[in-house]
């Protein structure tokens, strides 16, 4: 599981800006991408918690991304998430960061994107 999600933050991290974000294809699939998401969150605050000078950017918007994040992965879970309302909280925070304050960047906004616009199909 950790090689595919490297493989994906990798992939996504690499494509040109003009691309289209592919969304997620799948409910499951989208849960998993916010599941990461949580996880990468989580790696960033230990980051944080061992090196607080060198990573003193991420604790500006943490706690913020964190949440959002968890409730947004609690809405899924007890059926009272709604699609298509809008950008995520969390993108007025990270759209204009470079990819070295969030590496996380293209996963956030996959995410953003397919609560946005939905389930991607073909």
């Amino acid at each position: 599981m950790n090689q595919v999600r490297s493989k994906l933050l990798k992939y996504l991290a690499n494509l040109p800006a003009g691309d289209k974000m592919i969304r997620a294809r799948t409910v499951d699939e989208y849960v998993s991408l916010i599941r990461d998401a949580i996880y990468e969150v989580d790696e960033m605050r230990a980051s944080l918690e061992f090196d607080e000078d060198s990573m003193s950017a991420y604790a500006l918007f943490i706690d913020d991304l964190e949440n959002s994040l968890k409730q947004l992965y609690q809405q899924m879970l007890d059926g009272s998430y709604c699609w298509r309302t809008g950008d995520l909280a969390y993108m007025e925070v990270i759209r204009n960061l470079d990819d070295k304050v969030m590496p996380i960047r293209a996963l956030l906004t996959r995410i953003n994107e397919t609560h946005k616009n939905g389930l991607e199909t073909e």
